[in-house]
């Protein structure tokens, strides 16, 4: 299915000669002639063809009639708002679609009104312009189905298919295909019963999955899983305090060997020896959380992807942001942990309203002034050594009682 997936301006005349517009080509098709144009806007959806081509104003344009022509095609002022209105469409509102992220709905409701299997975990509509998909940690793992966040941002989604490899058919192929094919990914927690929506996401277009190994269903033996890497994009659950924030914690593997840095990597802690540092520090902070007695946590598909949290006794959490530092890197990574960690609290104070937020680093900056900084805003920054400050539970101060007249 073909379609409208970006738009841009031609910014000069024709020439012939290699392409100047390389990053568009996955295999650049050397000397030929060129019109040099910029793009735009690359759209989250695509506005579909048939889509458009469903519009009676598109009837007799070279777009119908010459489907495999070569650009450019002509357009009129009328055929030209047919694909405008589809690109508004594309990178729109949601119409349609009534559920907010938190909201919970019987799963047999949910497929009445927007189609799809209710037996598969990535289901379809073929009614809708959507895709179902449900993650459920309580039933999943049994079934070798491990979804979590992974430090590039990115949520880690276990492909359909419980038994053999799984392979790209059927529902893991449409998810693949969502952006080809203009429909929305919709992702809910819980399989069956009461499920709740968790947003809209999309794949990650760098790095759409990755395949590791994992156990089949009911049994040890392993056999080849698809991990689809996906991005929130309206998946913020902000005034749920009825959603329990993150899950048992999952320590990261601190020998892991970092994969070779992506062009748009703009974290230091993704790569090299920092991968390493950072995940030791988070380690050895949630073993210091644990000893203790707090109950330590990571993110669930539900949550920001913060690096850990914890929770004490009577329920007062405490998020956390870890950073590993260089004297080459730091003033970065400082700047981009505090905006993390200020962007984690925004979204779970809703659900925590006294969550007290930590930036912990590699060791002591060489600027004090960011200790002060960081306490003018409310967060906790602290390094190995002062565990004690973080660890005393400081609740948010409270505004003194009206007295009365």
């Amino acid at each position: 299915m073909g379609g409208v997936i970006a738009y841009g301006r031609i910014t000069g005349a024709p020439a012939r000669g290699e392409s100047g517009d390389l990053e568009y080509w996955t295999n650049p098709p050397g000397e030929r002639t060129y019109v040099p144009v910029e793009v735009d806007e690359w759209l989250d959806h695509l506005a579909p063809r048939a889509q458009l081509l469903a519009d009676s104003r598109l009837a007799g344009s070279s777009i119908e009639t010459q489907p495999f022509a070569a650009n450019p095609h002509r357009l009129t002022a009328d055929q030209w708002s047919v694909i405008k209105e589809g690109i508004d469409a594309a990178r729109g509102d949601d119409q349609g679609w009534h559920l907010q992220p938190g909201d919970k709905i019987r799963r047999v409701d949910l497929h009445r009104r927007y189609g799809g299997s209710s037996q598969n975990g990535i289901s379809s509509s073929a009614q809708t312009n959507n895709i179902l998909i449900f993650t459920s940690a309580s039933s999943g793992n049994q079934h070798g189905y491990y979804d979590r966040w992974n430090e590039d941002g990115t949520l880690h989604y276990t492909g359909d298919g419980q038994h053999g490899d799984q392979t790209m058919v059927r529902g893991n192929k449409a998810l693949y295909e969502h952006r080809e094919t203009g429909k929305r990914l919709r992702l809910f927690d819980g399989a069956r019963g009461i499920v709740r929506y968790l947003g809209e996401w999309v794949l990650d277009p760098a790095q759409p999955y990755h395949e590791a190994q994992a156990h089949e269903s009911g049994s040890s033996e392993l056999r080849t899983v698809i991990l689809f890497h996906l991005v929130p994009v309206n998946a913020a659950i902000h005034d749920h305090p009825e959603v329990p924030i993150g899950q048992n914690y999952m320590a990261p593997d601190e020998t892991v060997q970092p994969a070779p840095a992506r062009p748009s990597a703009a974290d230091p802690d993704l790569t090299g020896r920092n991968l390493s540092a950072h995940r030791r520090l988070q380690n050895a902070l949630a073993g210091a959380a644990q000893d203790r007695g707090f109950h330590v946590l990571s993110p669930g598909v539900s949550d920001p992807d913060f690096d850990l949290a914890w929770r004490d006794a009577v329920g007062h959490v405490t998020v956390c942001e870890v950073k590993s530092l260089t004297p080459a890197n730091e003033v970065r990574q400082l700047r981009a942990g505090l905006g993390q960690i200020l962007d984690y609290h925004d979204q779970l104070t809703g659900r925590a309203p006294d969550l007290h937020p930590v930036l912990w680093i590699e060791g002591e900056p060489a600027d004090s002034r960011w200790v002060d900084l960081c306490g003018r805003l409310g967060v906790t920054l602290a390094w190995p050594g002062k565990e004690d400050l973080v660890f005393e539970y400081l609740p948010a101060p409270k505004a003194p009682p009206v007295s009365s007249p």
